[in-house]
């Protein structure tokens, strides 16, 4: 963000993380007597008093353009100019006008079709461009609500369906029923290798102690997560599989197929960089540069009609590109499919051919 106040020259100490706007104030009479950083205070009362005293001693607050110490005592009718500070954080919830994919919306409730690429909550690295700025423009009473109304989120790179709630009871509600494991949410992936048979992967899931930036599987500690895995086709090298969430921790379905020793397809965090295929499938994956994920179907209770009500997305045009060049090696016969668990945690020696990513996966946020 470019201010056309703030020269870079005159303020040389302000951090790379803050961002600044310049506002003039005119001490009234009535605060003759205060001292400045009391004056300053009450003039501007939604910065704390010791953030404004630190911007007076910073040099960030002149007095009929000079610089003064907090302490000393206001006559009334002194110009203040102050350059406000503020952090790339609290500029993150800011309106911006960013294309949304709307498949269903009403007074309580926004139904949207992630594109892959699109981070949905400001943090490190992203604090602007996200959904939640583009949620802000296109329904400003979001502000209103905690997270703007998102309840979920997909991961950067991972595309398709997300519902946000317009107001806080159908927040609470939406909560109330990710909370209960009652959305139902389907995902559509691309697999490395031949998944053998459908089946549910049921683990205990936590931050991986050998790298805070990922998830894994653990053996003690940790949360249940359940994926239900059902094989759609299988081609020579890889499968196009469907993942059911029963539920919703972080990266979930990118690291419990990993645990199931069939990675999903691109996946830069949790993949396998070796993972044999003709060199027309290499290719393809290389061009989707991602992982093979997209949230397929959504099946929730309308929070305030109490109707059940379902809503799916089709393949991005990445995805189904990829699909369509794998289905030039598909393998059908000659395997089983049968209701079995994968084995899960057997295994301690896995190669980790996987990369750092800083995304964040498929995680509900209970938001109280």
């Amino acid at each position: 963000m470019t201010n056309p106040y703030f020269d870079p020259d005159d303020y040389s100490d302000i951090s790379e993380n803050e961002i600044s706007a310049r506002q003039q104030l005119d001490v009234p009479l009535s605060l003759g007597g205060e001292r400045l950083d009391a004056a300053l205070a009450k003039l501007l009362p939604d910065y704390s008093r010791s953030r404004l005293t630190q911007w007076i001693k910073d040099g960030h607050v002149l007095v009929d353009g000079k610089s003064i110490a907090p302490k000393t005592k206001m006559l009334g009718g002194e110009r203040l100019d102050v350059t406000i500070l503020y952090s790339q954080e609290e500029m993150a919830f800011q309106p911006e006008n960013i294309p949304l994919n709307i498949v269903f919306e009403d007074e309580h409730l926004i139904i949207l079709n992630k594109p892959a690429g699109l981070v949905v909550h400001p943090a490190a690295g992203h604090w602007s461009g996200t959904l939640l700025n583009g949620l802000l423009h296109h329904w400003p009473a979001l502000a209103q609500v905690p997270r703007a109304g998102i309840v979920h989120r997909l991961d950067k790179d991972t595309s398709g369906l997300m519902v946000v709630a317009k107001t806080l009871p159908a927040q609470t509600e939406l909560v109330r029923q990710l909370h209960a494991r009652t959305v139902k949410r389907i995902y559509r992936a691309i697999a490395d290798g031949i998944v053998p048979f459908d089946g549910t992967i049921d683990t205990q899931m936590g931050r991986d102690p050998h790298n805070r930036q990922k998830m894994a599987v653990l053996k003690f500690g940790g949360k249940q997560a359940i994926t239900h895995v059902r094989v759609l086709e299988r081609f020579a090298n890889h499968c196009y599989i469907e993942c059911k969430l029963e539920t919703g921790r972080t990266h979930q379905i990118r690291v419990h197929m990993r645990e199931a020793k069939h990675p999903l397809a691109g996946d830069p965090s949790y993949g396998n960089v070796r993972h044999k295929m003709t060199e027309e499938a290499a290719v393809a994956v290389k061009t989707l540069g991602r992982q093979a994920l997209h949230a397929y179907s959504l099946t929730l209770v309308h929070p305030a009609s109490g109707e059940e009500r379902n809503w799916k997305a089709p393949l991005p045009a990445d995805l189904q590109q990829l699909l369509d060049t794998l289905r030039g090696y598909s393998l059908q016969d000659g395997l089983p499919s049968a209701e079995m668990a994968f084995a899960t945690g057997q295994d301690d020696d896995d190669d980790d051919d996987a990369e750092d990513d800083d995304d964040d996966g498929v995680e509900v946020i209970y938001v109280r």
